[in-house]
């Protein structure tokens, strides 16, 4: 009969498969080279990532906690949905995991106990006029409202996010949807928001028609009648060369074109040194499930003029100057408030540094496990052994 010092059994992590096939590039990629470190560190999970070979690069070098499979394959599109659909689910069946996470709107219906994570806005079609983007966004809806049907458990990266992705019915998908806010990284006292004699209006984020430039480029045309020397600097891949060509030709048209700097991609280095020298960041977008830009610019404490919808005044609070982001009249009025009155930028900037503080990756780790196991549930606790 075992004393009363016999150490306890000890049971077995949750067991995690995740679902990576969607990190390619941008937020995907910056989502979970963020995230999978700090959900590594947390003692009782067990985490496998699943990537095609293509994709270790943008991983490398991946936790020492977390285990990789790879997957080879030709990633043609019906490759890609097979392999998703069908190999992954079985292989984390044959892993004994309790739960396969997709970050991203929708993933394998079969895998056990599914979560995915609301990020993709399929509102975007409205804004779109080809037909190809249009087939896109409409597929990709389809999808995120069966994926959501089926799952488990739901993240969404923000109420907005939850609210629309829900397709109406909150008794019936909403209810399983968790809201988790994305993290950022943390600025020390030296990288803090001291804006150059010279320094620009900043926008970030790549070139889509969703992220309203054209508006910004109309309120740009009225700002530099009084301020002359004032350039706008807009940063980002230009992702839908049609509307990239648009924006070309409206600076033109506008006569801006000494007055706007087309950036392009920055590394992170040029891209912090443009926040913390800029004399305010501008974010006209017409739909964001959260926001990163938004969120890197407030963490260093510059000035901020940014659109009213969306998800942009739950990231935001009362810590900037919100404009409405059709009306290009206003959206200068609120820049121009901020050039202006530089008492005014510098209150609303240590007030937005602040509030950035709350968003960081260890709480959203902490949060993300949380659904993870209740997704798994009774499920976990039937099939935990003893070791």
């Amino acid at each position: 009969m075992p004393s009363d010092d016999t150490p306890a059994p000890k049971k077995r992590p949750l067991r995690i498969a995740i679902n990576g096939t969607h990190a390619k590039s941008g937020g995907g990629v910056t989502y979970l080279r963020n995230l999978l470190p700090e959900l590594a560190e947390i003692p009782d999970l067990e985490l496998h990532l699943f990537l095609h070979a293509d994709q270790m690069e943008l991983f490398y070098p991946v936790h020492e906690k977390v285990r990789v499979t790879l997957f080879r394959f030709k990633p043609t599109f019906f490759r890609t949905l097979i392999w998703e659909q069908f190999a992954i689910p079985l292989n984390a069946w044959g892993m004994g995991t309790d739960v396969v996470f997709s970050p991203a709107n929708y993933g394998p219906i079969f895998g056990r106990n599914h979560v995915i994570l609301l990020r993709n806005a399929v509102s975007v079609i409205q804004f779109t006029r080809r037909i190809g983007a249009i087939m896109y966004w409409a597929v990709l809806a389809a999808a995120t409202f069966v994926s959501l049907a089926t799952a488990k458990k739901a993240i969404a990266v923000s109420g907005y996010a939850k609210k629309l992705l829900s397709f109406g019915m909150p008794k019936f998908l909403g209810r399983k949807v968790e809201v988790v806010h994305h993290g950022t990284r943390q600025v020390d006292g030296g990288k803090t928001h001291t804006p150059h004699p010279d320094g620009c209006v900043l926008a970030v984020s790549d070139i889509y028609i969703q992220k309203n430039y054209h508006t910004l480029l109309r309120a740009h045309a009225v700002l530099v009648k009084k301020h002359p020397d004032l350039k706008l600097f807009i940063v980002g891949r230009e992702i839908d060369a049609d509307y990239a060509f648009e924006l070309r030709r409206l600076t033109k048209e506008l006569n801006l074109e000494s007055h706007v700097v087309f950036k392009g991609h920055v590394e992170t280095e040029e891209l912090d040194g443009l926040y913390q020298n800029c004399r305010l960041f501008v974010f006209p977008s017409l739909v964001e499930t959260f926001g990163n830009p938004l969120l890197e610019a407030m963490v260093v404490g510059a000035p901020i003029a940014c659109s009213n919808e969306a998800a942009m005044p739950e990231v935001l609070g009362d810590t900037g100057m919100l404009f409405d982001p059709r009306d290009h009249q206003d959206m200068a009025a609120k820049i121009e408030a901020l050039l202006s009155d530089e008492k005014l930028g510098k209150e609303l900037g240590a007030k937005a540094a602040i509030r950035g503080k709350l968003f960081v990756w260890k709480n959203t780790a902490s949060e993300t496990a949380t659904v993870l196991k209740n997704a798994a549930g009774r499920w976990f606790e039937i099939t935990r052994p003893v070791r």
